[in-house]
C-alpha cells in the first residue's frame, strides 16, 4: 500500500512539473450547432478531456445550413454533466480540469436564426455578446473561434465591435481573435472575410466537405491501417466501460468527430503551433493565399461559393511516407508508398491522437497506476540551430523519460512542407536518442523543421513531440 502510495505520489510530481513547463495555454469559444449531427457531441466528450490544456472561455450553442432554426445549449450541459461525474478521478491523473460548474456557466445561446438573417441591428445574443466581453479582458492572449456550425454569433459580435468601438479599439479587439471553422456552414463566414480582411482565418471554404482538409480526421485511406476510427475500435476504447462521458459519446451518423480538427492544433504537445498553420499539427497544415474555386464540385451543403476576396489559411499538401515497424534490425523502416494531399496533414497524425484519446477516456475510471501517460521529450539543447553548410548539425534527447516507467521510442524525421528548405534531410539512425545530419549546401538562409517523435509502449501507446527549427545559412 505504501508502495503504491509512493508511485502515486512521485507520479504527480513528474507529470505537473512536466506540464507546468507548457507554453501559455490556448483561450478559446465554441460555436456548436449541436445537434444538427452526433459529432458535435463526440467531439465535446473530447474536448472536456483536455479541459485542462485550453482555457475554454464559452460553449455557444449556434445554428448552421443543418440546423437553421434552433440552438441546443442543454446538449452541451448533458455532456458536462457527465464530465462533472469523472473529473475528480481526470485530476489524479493530470491537475488542473474545471470544476464542471465553472464550465456551465460558460454555455451560452446564439440566436436560433441562420447566418445572416442574425446578423445586424437588433440582433445581439448572449452568445455574441459574451465573444465581446472575453475580448475585452485584460488578457493578451488571442482568442480562438472554434467553430463547428454557423459563424453568425462571431458575425453578429463583430458587427457590433464595429458600430460601438472606437476605431483603435475595434483594432485592438479584432487583432486578437483567431478563427478556425469547419467549412461554411452559413452564409455568414463569407461576410466575415470580406468585411475584416485582416481578420486570422482558416477555413476550407466551398460547399464541397470532400474538399477540405478537416476531413482527414474520418477519411478511410487506402493502404494504412484505419482501425482508429472504425465504429468497434471507437465502441471499445471510447463508448463502453468507460464511465458516463464515455456513455453519452454517439454512434456515428455521418462522419466520426467532423468538428475536432477546428481544436485539435490548440492541445499542447510539442508539435502544434496554433499561431503557425503553416507549420502543421494534429489540426492539418495550412498556408495562406487566396483560392481558386473555378474547379471546385457543387457537394451536399447549401452554402452557395462565393470568390474569395483576400487570403485565408486553407489548404495546403504534404508529402508523406510512414514509417512501419521492421521485424529484424533497425526497428523501424519507411514505407514502401508514400501519399499526398491535404488531407494528408491530419490524418498522418490520427493514430497519434486518436489514442491520446482513448488513453484519457482511460483516465475518467482507472487509477494513475492502471493508466498510461504520455513520455516527456527532453531536448539536450535549443530547439532552435542556427548551422552553416557543410557542417554537422548534432540532435540529442537523452533525458526524455516515461513518468509511467515504459519503455519508449525514438524517430527524427525532416517535415519540409514546414520550413522553407524543401529537399528532404534523413538522419541514420533515425530511431536512437541521439543522431543529426551534414547541413546541406544552400545560396540564401534556409529554414528546416526537425520533428522528435517519442513514443512508449504503454497501453495505448502515447507520442509527445519536439520540433527544431534549424537555420541553414550559406558558407
Amino acid at each position: 500500500m505504501l508502495k503504491k502510495i509512493f508511485f502515486v505520489f512521485l507520479f504527480s510530481f513528474i507529470i505537473n512539473a512536466a506540464f507546468a513547463q507548457d507554453m501559455a495555454k490556448n483561450r478559446v469559444i465554441i460555436l456548436t450547432d449541436i445537434e444538427a449531427d452526433p459529432d458535435d457531441t463526440q467531439s465535446l466528450v473530447r474536448l472536456m478531456l483536455y479541459a485542462n490544456q485550453v482555457d475554454i472561455e464559452g460553449i455557444v450553442a449556434a445554428t448552421s445550413c443543418w440546423h437553421t432554426s434552433q440552438v441546443n445549449p442543454e446538449s452541451v450541459k448533458r455532456v458536462i454533466k457527465a464530465y462533472e461525474k469523472v473529473q475528480p478521478n481526470l485530476l489524479k491523473h493530470e491537475k488542473g480540469f474545471p470544476e464542471a460548474e465553472k464550465l456551465l456557466k460558460l454555455v451560452k445561446s446564439g440566436l436560433p436564426k441562420y447566418g445572416m438573417e442574425g446578423v445586424g441591428k437588433g440582433m445581439d445574443s448572449e452568445g455574441s455578446d459574451w465573444i465581446i466581453k472575453v475580448l475585452e479582458e485584460d488578457d493578451d492572449r488571442p482568442l480562438w473561434i472554434s467553430t463547428w456550425g454557423g459563424v453568425n454569433t462571431l458575425a453578429q459580435a463583430l458587427y457590433k465591435i464595429e458600430k460601438t468601438k472606437r476605431k483603435k479599439e475595434a483594432r485592438r479587439l479584432i487583432a486578437k481573435l483567431r478563427v478556425y471553422t469547419i467549412s461554411d456552414q452559413d452564409d455568414s463566414g463569407i461576410w466575415i472575410r470580406n468585411n475584416f480582411p485582416e481578420l486570422f482565418y482558416v477555413v476550407s471554404p466551398g460547399d464541397d466537405y470532400e474538399t477540405a482538409t478537416w476531413t482527414g480526421i474520418n477519411t478511410v485511406v487506402e493502404d494504412i491501417d484505419n482501425t482508429t476510427i472504425s465504429n468497434t475500435w471507437i465502441s471499445e476504447n471510447i463508448q463502453q466501460n468507460h464511465g458516463p462521458l464515455g456513455a453519452v459519446y454517439p454512434d456515428v451518423a455521418w462522419g466520426v468527430e467532423g468538428d475536432t480538427p477546428a481544436f485539435l492544433s490548440l492541445i499542447p504537445n510539442g508539435l502544434n503551433e496554433a499561431e503557425h498553420p503553416e507549420w502543421g499539427g494534429w489540426g492539418g497544415r495550412y498556408e495562406l493565399y487566396k483560392p481558386d474555386f473555378s474547379k471546385t464540385k457543387d457537394g451536399s451543403s447549401i452554402v452557395e461559393i462565393a470568390p474569395e476576396t483576400r487570403e485565408i489559411w486553407t489548404n495546403a499538401n504534404d508529402n508523406y511516407t510512414p514509417y512501419v515497424p521492421n521485424s529484424f534490425g533497425r526497428a523501424v523502416k519507411k514505407a514502401q508508398k508514400s501519399f499526398d494531399g491535404y488531407k494528408v496533414t491530419l490524418w498522418r497524425w490520427r493514430d497519434e491522437f486518436q489514442n491520446d484519446f482513448a488513453a484519457r477516456m482511460d483516465w475518467c475510471q482507472k487509477d494513475v497506476d492502471e493508466a498510461n501517460h504520455p513520455p516527456v521529450p527532453v531536448l539536450s539543447h535549443s530547439n532552435q540551430i542556427t548551422v552553416k553548410s557543410g557542417e554537422y548539425c548534432a540532435l540529442d534527447a537523452f533525458d526524455s523519460f516515461d513518468p509511467d516507467g515504459d519503455s519508449f521510442s525514438f524517430l527524427w524525421f525532416h517535415y519540409p512542407e514546414a520550413g522553407s528548405y524543401k529537399q528532404t534531410i534523413n538522419f541514420v539512425p533515425e530511431n536512437a536518442h541521439n543522431t543529426g545530419f551534414t547541413a546541406p549546401r544552400v545560396e540564401k538562409p534556409e529554414t528546416a523543421h526537425i520533428i522528435l517523435k517519442v513514443s512508449d509502449k504503454g497501453e495505448p501507446n502515447l507520442t509527445r513531440y519536439k520540433r527544431i527549427i534549424v537555420t541553414i545559412l550559406p558558407r
